[in-house]
Formats: structure tokens, sequence, C-alpha cells
């Protein structure tokens, strides 16, 4: 593989046309992944889904981590028949029909294209990375491959931070439906891109050959795919042989149980290796399984710290502000008088029906529209379960919580003691640990920032910092003072895992249930992070270009990106006991604690790690 003159004087036009390719791409999946948890929670009436927080964390997780997990088989076909190309432009494809479908009302077009998008991610995601690896694989380009790597990330982090504000002045001026669609729309633009530019990207698309050690498709669907569907299917029924779900959901189950064979398919790849690929391949692996606490505390971003950011956090705005911000959608409009359907922490609120209250539930009637048939509904005062302090009134309707009158009076009195979530029509949730003497006046809006605009903060730093990274980096090479890819990932570590520790600082800020936080703890959380992902995630994607047999680095990169799915369903199984957490601090104390351990791993492989690379590249 070799390159023109020209390309040698700097980075090659391939390099810009993938950075816009995946730039697009990536716009599309940040802006479906950073409302799509909102949209599961949101109010029926304003045309989410009305799921609780269990139901939307298990779904994220399980969409993030299959979303993660299918690169293991498009990398797999993209190595041994299909090509890279051709495998970028169908799940491109598949993708845009995902999003588009995302935009269709009822539960089975939503699940649908799910599906699609899992699918077309899995054909797009690693075979766009390994391609940039084949180009920069050249003699002439080898030593530039961090870099590359490093600039093809900020070109992920362009479209993710531009793809929130889009969200949301599309979900708030005409709805959910147009923020999905924006995400095709960006899709197509990806597509038209990469095809335009496929000439100059040509050069990466080699299919290497298998070798006596490579196991062959058929034994692969045989022996890999078949028993994970069969295992996968006994942990989504395990549940009836024990009593109850073994990790939280019978989702969980069926995919914790699922990758067991994949992950045993791998470990086989390493066992039947050449002696010359095994050392590479050990180191990987061994990479892969230290750096999975990484992607579990990036994937909160999703959940946990949507949730922080959309009930914890104090979002409200100047009216210098709002007066800019409103017309530009970019608010969430709060007023006393709203009628929302909430999804609350239990420990927010216990509820009460009064005396008089009882005695009027029979006689309370209100009239149905639709049918004309009259039913009963009924007033539940609302206080603090920290001090009993009251907060405000909300009314259970039977016929818009599609429940009976009976059962919604049992469960206003069981969640008091599960602390589950509760549905009800009242206040907007957003007022529920405001300070009253914030909340509008009757008659007025109060302007909150909209949630997934957080979900900005991560790229944003990611740019900005990038270059500053980059220089770094270049200062210390020059006074011959160079950080080893292995170290630089072991201090990434370290610092993720304070990002954490400033989410345990920001939960002891105040009384959580009485009053919001200061944003500044959440956009410090992301920055701390963000430095630490600028020292992992690219030069993880450079890791397994640089160590991966040619043949295999498409099935490997498919390797990195199943750490990624596991993570992803951890983190999803963690935000769904967050309900459950009285103190959050222990929430995020705990991926604190786990982030220093693996930190520990990785340095202490720091030496054997620095030694492969240097033997696989000549540098360290």
């Amino acid at each position: 593989m070799s390159n023109t003159a020209a390309v040698r004087k700097g980075h090659p036009r391939s390099l810009y046309i993938l950075f816009l390719t995946e730039m697009f791409e990536r716009f599309g999946y940040y802006l479906m992944v950073g409302i799509f948890f909102l949209y599961l929670v949101g109010s029926k009436a304003h045309g989410g889904k009305g799921f609780d927080t269990l139901i939307a964390a298990d779904i994220v997780g399980s969409y993030i981590a299959l979303v993660y997990l299918t690169p293991f088989i498009g990398g797999l076909i993209a190595d041994r028949f299909m090509g890279y190309r051709r495998a970028i432009i169908f799940g491109g494809i598949l993708m845009t029909c995902g999003y588009f479908g995302l935009a269709l009302p009822g539960l089975p077009a939503m699940f649908i294209s799910l599906l699609c998008i899992i699918v077309g991610n899995g054909f797009f995601k690693p075979n766009i990375s390994t391609l940039l690896g084949n180009i920069y694989n050249a003699d002439d380009l080898k030593a530039k491959k961090d870099v590359a790597y490093n600039i093809f990330y900020m070109g992920i982090n362009i479209g993710a931070f531009v793809c929130n504000f889009v969200a949301d002045v599309l979900r708030h001026k005409i709805g959910w439906g147009a923020a999905f669609s924006a995400a095709g729309v960006g899709m197509i633009l990806g597509l038209i891109i990469f095809i335009s530019g496929s000439k100059h990207v040509k050069v990466g698309d080699v299919i290497k050959p298998a070798t006596k050690e490579d196991m062959p498709l058929s034994k692969i669907f045989l022996y890999v795919f078949g028993p994970a569907i069969l295992v996968g299917t006994l942990g989504w029924n395990f549940h009836k042989i024990i009593g109850h779900p073994l990790f939280a959901t019978v989702s969980n189950d069926a995919f914790f149980f699922a990758c067991v064979p994949i992950i045993i398919f791998y470990i086989g790849i390493l066992l039947r290796a050449s002696p010359e690929d095994k050392r590479g391949l050990g180191a990987l692996l061994a990479f892969f399984a230290a750096s999975t606490v990484f992607w579990v505390i990036y994937n909160q971003n999703s959940t946990a710290l949507t949730i922080w950011a959309d009930q914890y956090t104090n979002r409200s705005v100047s009216k210098p502000v709002e007066k800019i911000a409103k017309p530009l959608y970019l608010l969430q409009e709060v007023t006393l008088d709203s009628s929302t359907q909430a999804k609350v922490d239990g420990r927010f609120v216990q509820e009460s029906i009064t005396a008089d209250m009882q005695r009027k539930l029979d006689s309370t009637m209100k009239t149905d529209p639709a049918t004309k048939a009259a039913y009963p509904v009924y007033t539940v005062t609302f206080h603090s379960k920290k001090d009993g302090s009251y907060i405000g009134r909300g009314i259970f309707d039977a016929v818009a919580d599609e429940k009976g009158v009976k059962e919604e009076r049992r469960n206003a009195i069981s969640d008091t003691t599960t602390g589950e979530a509760l549905t009800v029509l009242c206040q907007d949730p957003y007022l529920q640990n405001l300070p009253k003497d914030q909340w509008p006046k009757q008659g007025e809006t109060l302007g909150a920032g909209s949630t997934e605009l957080f979900q900005s903060a991560n790229p944003f730093y990611i740019v900005i910092l990038t270059p500053l990274i980059l220089g770094l980096f270049g200062f210390m090479k020059r006074k011959n003072m160079p950080l080893s890819t292995p170290l630089k990932v072991g201090i990434g570590m370290v610092i993720a895992g304070l990002s954490s520790l400033a989410m345990v600082f920001a939960v002891k800020s105040c009384n959580i249930y009485l009053d919001k936080t200061s944003m500044i703890w959440i956009m410090s959380t992301y920055g701390i992070f963000s430095v630490g992902e600028l020292l992992i995630s690219p030069i993880g994607l450079s890791m397994v270009s640089k160590l991966s047999p040619p043949r295999l680095t498409a099935l490997m990169m498919g390797a990195w990106f199943l750490v990624n799915a596991i993570a992803g369903k951890i983190s999803g199984m963690m935000a769904s006991y967050w309900d459950k957490f009285d103190d959050k601090s222990n929430y995020v104390m705990l991926l604190f604690v786990l982030a220093l351990f693996s930190a520990a791993i990785i340095f202490f492989m720091v030496k054997w790690l620095s030694a492969v690379v240097k033997e696989k590249t000549g540098s360290n």
C-alpha cells in the first residue's frame, strides 16, 4: 500500500473524507442518543412514551449494548468478503432508515427502527475506523497514525456537539419525530460525502485472505452465533429458574449470557494464533478488559448524567438569557399550572391521600371527552420525604394513567415504601426540588435550559482540548519525554475516575431532594472526563490498528466495540437502580473506585504493553 508524493507532505485527502463522513454519522447517532432517554420517559401528552426510569434505562442500556455488539459481526463480514467501503455504505443506509423510522408512531415501529440502527452501526462503525487504520499503515504515514485518529476523533465530536442544539430546536418547535428525522438527514449527508470521495479511500479497502489459523465463517456462525442465541434465550428465561432476574432485568440476563460464547471466541482466536500474532493479540485483549470501566463511566452520559441534568441540576436562566434563548427554542418552559405526566424519583416525595379526598373520592367525577363515560379522580398532596415540607398537589386521573382507580390508590401507597418512580399528573417535575421562592408566579413562565444541551458539553471540551493535548504530546516528544501509549491510557483512566469523584462532591453540595445543584458541577464533570477520554478512546482505536494482524483488524475493532457493548449494558443496568439509591453519592463513588482499580491494572501492565507496541510498530 502506498500513497502519492503529494500525500507524503501531510495527511492524505482520505483522512478528511473519513473525518466528514464520521462527523455527519455521529451527528445522527448522538442526536438520537441525546434525546432517546428523555423521549422514553417523556409525557404521552407531549409525544413521549411515558415509561418509568427502570424501563427507560433498560431500553437505552440494551440499545447502546447492541449498537456496540453488532460491530463484531459487521467487522467479521467486511474482513472476509464484503470489503470496508461496501460495508460502510450498507450500514449507513440501514441507519438512515432507522432514524426516519423513529419518527413513526407506535412501539413496533420504534423497535424495528432501533434494529435497523443497531445492525447498520455494526457494518458502519468498525469498518470506517479500520479503513483509516489501513490507509495509515503506509510506511510514510505510520508515525502519524495516533495524530490521524485524534483528528478523526475531533470530527466525531464536532458532530456530537452540534446535534443537540438541532434536536432541541426541532423537538420543541415541531416534535420528537422531526428531531429523529434530522438524524437521518445527517446520515444521508455522510453517505453522500463518503461515496463521492470513495476513490480517495479505496487504497485502504483491502480484503485479507483467511489463513489456516482463522476459523471459517460457517464455523463461526455454527459455534459462536448459534450458541450465543441459545445461551441468550436461556438468559431470557433464567428468572423462571431462580425466581428473579440475575442482573435486574430479563434483557440484561439475555445479553450477558449471549456475550459468553463471543468472549470465548475471542479467547480462542488468541489461543490458536501463531506465535508472531499472539503477543499483539494478548496485549490488545488485556487492554480491552482493563478499559471496560472507562466505557461504563462514558455511557453514564446517556443514563445517569441525563437524569442528573434533568432532575437535579438548576437549569433556570436569567431573564436576559431567556429572551435570547426562547425564540431559538433552547428552553424548557416551566409553569405552575402545567399538567405534565411525571416520572419522578420516589425519594423526592411521600404521597398521602387526605381524609377529605377519601370522602369525596366516590363523588368526584370527570367525563372522558372521547367516550363520554364518567370516571372518578382524586387529589394527592406532595411532601418532602426529608423534612415533610409541602411541595405541591397533583391529580390522579384513572383514564389518563390508563389504570383503574383502585389500582392507582394502591400504587400511591406502595410507592412510598418501595421508592419506585411514581406516575402522576402533577406540576412540572422540574419544580419538585426547586426552592419555592424560585418558582414562577401564577400565569408566568420559568425558562430552564433544555436537558439535552448538556450532552454537548463533552464534545465541546473534546474539540477545544484536542489541539492542546496534541500540542502537549508534541512538546514532550521534542523534549525527549514522550508518554507511551499504555501510560497515556492509565493516566486517562485516573482522570475519568476523578470525573466521578467530582459528582460525589456535587451530590454532597446540598440536599438534592430539597434543592438543585449548580450546573457548574455537571459541566466540570464533563470537562474532567473529556481529558481522560482523549487519552483513551482515540488511542484505543489506534492500538487496535497497531497490534492486530492485518487480516483481523476489523474483527478486533469489533472486539473493541464489544467492550463498549458490555460497558453500555452495565451502565444501563446501574441506572435502572438509580431510584433505589437514597444517597446518590454512593452511586458515583462506586464508579470512582472501579476507575482507580482499572488504572492500577493498566499501570501494572504498562511495561509489557509498551514493549509489545514497540515490537509491532518500532515505537511505543
